[in-house]
């Protein structure tokens, strides 16, 4: 007689990722935050009683990584003696118990770290990817890099870096945008047009600091660039700002990543306030809920292009009906032990189980917390 698999351990770690360089944005540049150093992550490594394991984490850009990690604590005694099969069961257990400080923001997110280890953990049972596990269109996706493009680096340097990439493999280019003048910006945009041709592919993000008039000026001053898309124009949760931007401008208009629910990214897709959508797994709660996402934009006619993690994002996105995007960042590289193959301008899907990653030495130095929650 088979009997029920159950989680017996639940290890928590806090991970501070120190970042070779500080990194400005245009929330930089208009004093609304200061250069980010490092990156807080929260990893959940899962047990069960029949030895199954799987990974996932969460991660924090600024301030609240002490949070996330003190709630995924909180959250691990729930998944003890539960099936790791029952995923969206067990989301739902998780969401009740954050229940008074609601399904959005640091609550969802560190419900990410459990809902991504257990779907890994269920591909790795599979010996399948999880792109192949959850239904894939496709073995490869197309990449663009966003970590050259940061304000603080030359336009000439920002020429170099796309040159690497380019060289790498990689498809296409993004470059910050949305500092106070607004001449400096097009004068950086144009420059890396002329440097990289009429083809590759250029990505333009503001990080929200403009308002709707000066997005629709910058729009209009560089429509006729051939831009893939421009990002975040206006304030994250302004649908209507992006909407009315989304229907007047030729270049399509993208967002999405800053939001922490699906409920807020579904209004994106009604009010059609984007051409390309930016879910971000760990911020909106996991597989489960990027998954349930992943239909409505499509039925919408709405391109997917995930917002940063391409370790997690490349398995999502492959499962998409129409060519998605995947943004490359090597800055969780050193986390993990297996690295992700690009060629002819894509990210090779992996073929290793679940996401195919292993905690590297490196991750385990910079733990800075750790409890493991266990039982019979």
């Amino acid at each position: 007689m088979m009997t029920r698999d159950t989680i017996v351990t639940a290890d928590v770690s806090h991970v501070i990722l120190p970042l070779n360089r500080p990194i400005s944005d245009a929330k930089v540049m208009t004093g609304r935050q200061r250069p980010m150093t490092e990156i807080s992550l929260t990893f959940v490594e899962l047990e069960t009683r029949e030895g199954h394991r799987g990974m996932g984490f969460g991660y924090v850009l600024r301030a609240g990584g002490k949070a996330q990690y003190a709630h995924a604590l909180e959250l691990a005694p729930f998944v003890i003696g539960e099936d790791p099969n029952d995923i969206p069961k067990l989301w739902d257990k998780l969401a009740w118990q954050s229940a008074s400080v609601d399904r959005s923001g640091v609550a969802v997110q560190a419900i990410a770290a459990f809902d991504t280890a257990l779907w890994d953990m269920k591909a790795r049972r599979a010996d399948l990817s999880l792109a192949k596990l959850l239904g894939s269109y496709r073995d490869a996706v197309p990449t663009y890099n966003t970590s050259g493009g940061y304000f603080g680096t030359p336009i000439e340097e920002v020429c170099a870096n796309a040159d690497r990439s380019i060289a790498k493999g990689i498809q296409g280019v993004k470059m910050k945008v949305g500092q106070p003048d607004l001449k400096e910006d097009i004068r950086r945009v144009t420059a890396l047009r002329n440097h990289l041709g009429e083809d590759v592919p250029i990505m333009i993000d503001a990080n929200q600091q403009w308002d709707r008039d000066t997005a629709m000026r910058f729009g209009r001053a560089v429509d006729s660039l051939n831009l893939t898309w421009i990002e975040e124009p206006v304030g994250a949760h302004d649908h209507e700002g992006h909407a009315w931007l989304n229907a007047r401008l030729d270049t399509p208009i993208a967002t999405g990543e800053m939001l922490s629910s699906t409920r807020e990214l579904q209004q994106l897709i009604d009010n059609r306030s984007v051409a390309f959508i930016q879910p971000d797994a760990p911020r909106i709660g996991g597989v489960t809920p990027f998954m349930q996402l992943v239909p409505r934009a499509a039925d919408a006619g709405i391109k997917l292009a995930p917002h940063f993690v391409m370790e997690i994002h490349l398995h999502l996105a492959a499962t998409f009906p129409t060519e998605p995007w995947v943004e490359h960042f090597e800055w969780l590289e050193p986390l993990f032990e297996e690295r992700i193959d690009i060629r002819d301008g894509c990210l090779q899907v992996p073929t290793r189980p679940g996401l195919g990653l292993t905690l590297s030495d490196q991750a385990r130095h910079w733990t800075v917390a750790h409890d493991t929650v266990s039982g019979h």
